[in-house]
This record gives C-alpha cells, sequence and structure tokens, in this order.
C-alpha cells in the first residue's frame, strides 16, 4: 500500500519562495496521476496543479507562472516550486496519488503541509 509523506512547508514572507516535497513509498502502478491541493480555512480544497506519469501537467489558473510540479526519483518523488508566493497562498498543501489498475482507481492522500505567506 502506498504512503505519501509531505515535507517543505513553513513561514515564508510575501515574494518569498518554498519548495514542497512528497514522497511516496509503496509500488505505484504505471498509469497514474500525482498531484498537489491546498485548502485554505474556511474554504473547500482545490487542485493546484498536478503531472501524469507520462509528464502532462496542468496548473490552477491562479499558481500559473509562479509554481512549477516536477517529478524525480523514478517518478515516486513530487515535488513543487513555489515562487512569487501570495498570502492568498496560505493553506495546507496536500499530495495526492491517483492510479489505476486494471481500470480501478487508487487514491491516496498525505497529511498535509502548512504553507503560511506573511503579508
Amino acid at each position: 500500500q502506498v504512503q505519501l509523506v509531505e515535507s517543505g512547508g513553513g513561514l515564508v514572507q510575501a515574494g518569498g519562495s518554498l519548495r514542497l516535497s512528497c514522497a511516496a513509498s509503496g509500488s505505484i502502478f504505471d498509469i497514474n496521476v500525482m498531484g498537489w491541493y491546498r485548502q485554505a480555512p474556511g474554504k473547500q480544497r482545490e487542485l493546484v496543479a498536478h503531472i501524469t506519469n507520462g509528464g502532462s501537467t496542468n496548473y490552477a489558473d491562479s499558481v500559473k507562472g509562479r509554481f512549477t510540479i516536477s517529478r524525480e526519483n523514478a517518478k515516486s518523488t513530487l515535488l513543487l516550486q513555489m515562487n512569487s508566493l501570495k498570502p492568498e497562498d496560505t493553506a495546507v498543501y496536500y499530495c495526492r496519488l491517483d492510479h489505476f489498475k486494471f481500470g480501478v482507481l487508487y487514491r491516496v492522500w498525505g497529511q498535509g503541509t502548512q504553507v503560511t505567506v506573511s503579508s
């Protein structure tokens, strides 16, 4: 069973940068998508960015041009480089894995890491 552990969150001033990391342990099926989601207080969880096993990426409009998602270590580590951070980026950031086998979706969430951007 896959487990996801995020790291790299913290407190940063507006305009600063952070890099989030999500380490996956266990076997990931060949067809998969990994993504970052975030949830601010009082708001719904929303997609930040995701990347497929083939390397295709998708970003929320609010982070395009500022955030970069990537994978390394045989695609078992998910990264999110966040630049030009804004106070509205403050949220708990979650890593998510969707992987498929024989047409069945298996979804795994990480525990989340707090990102706080001060103005």
